[in-house]
């Protein structure tokens, strides 16, 4: 699947994936009725209709271990998100406990770099385009200011421990978020999954070959299935990206507010 059609709004994602499988479909059966002429249906009609359940139940067993990989994605990247955005509400909240020009520059800090996440990160995520190499520069100056300072009683030694750990959980869970950014269901089962379909909708076709209509009503039905497992599947294949996407908004709730 290219990343353009993912990208697109999930009407005319449909409309791409219901009309290439309608398609396919379309291709077999005329292919189905050419060949199959008054000699040969006889032949054809021999072939078991006991192959479909086979194939049926094949199919929905690569529907069922694809969809399982998308969702488990999709539920992890949640999670980064909410983890990502815990640990910088923590952040701010245990900033009041620093002097007031070192709270009001770790609030900065953390604002920027949400900013920085929100613009540039997600659009990036999108794509497949984000790395790990690079580490943000407002939570690393961050993470340095809170190191770097010089605790003046047990109070502040506390915050500092627990800013030092809020703000590394903040960081591995961008970490955990970018990873799982970039997964995907391969091209290889993508193709095994159409390779299925095909074979099915074939022996619908050679079964009912004797039926011009039985066999285009069976294999329409047998499309629309086909179409609607694809479409709920690569709707929710890239967790960052499409029209069902997991955005930004708990980082931007927790933003701490500029100050004047």
């Amino acid at each position: 699947m290219s990343d353009w059609l993912h990208n697109l709004p999930v009407p005319w994602m449909a409309l791409v994936i219901f009309g290439f499988t309608y398609f396919l479909a379309a291709a077999l059966f005329a292919a189905v009725m050419v060949f199959a002429t008054e000699a040969r249906a006889k032949s054809l009609k021999t072939i078991s209709p006991g192959m479909l359940p086979v194939l049926g139940i094949i199919f929905g067993l690569f529907v069922a271990f694809t969809a399982a990989q998308v969702w488990g994605d999709s539920d992890r990247a949640s999670a980064a998100v909410s983890r990502e955005a815990s640990a910088l509400r923590s952040a701010e909240l245990l900033a009041a406990g620093l002097p007031a020009e070192q709270e009001a520059r770790l609030r900065a800090l953390v604002r920027d770099y949400v900013g920085q996440a929100v613009t540039m990160e997600w659009p990036m995520m999108a794509q497949r385009e984000v790395s790990l190499k690079a580490t943000p520069s407002a939570l690393a100056d961050a993470l340095q200011l809170v190191v770097a300072m010089t605790p003046q009683g047990s109070g502040q030694a506390t915050v500092q421990r627990e800013l030092i750990s809020t703000l590394e959980q903040a960081l591995d869970a961008r970490r955990q978020r970018i990873i799982i950014s970039l997964a995907a269901v391969n091209a290889v089962k993508w193709w095994c999954l159409y390779l299925q379909a095909t074979c099915a909708l074939l022996v619908i076709g050679l079964v009912h070959c004797d039926n011009r209509l039985a066999a285009a009503i069976a294999m329409g039905l047998f499309a629309t299935g086909v179409s609607a497992s694809v479409l709920l599947i690569a709707a929710h294949d890239r967790p960052f990206a499409g029209q069902i996407s997991i955005g930004p908004e708990p980082l931007l709730q927790i933003m701490p507010e500029k100050q004047p």
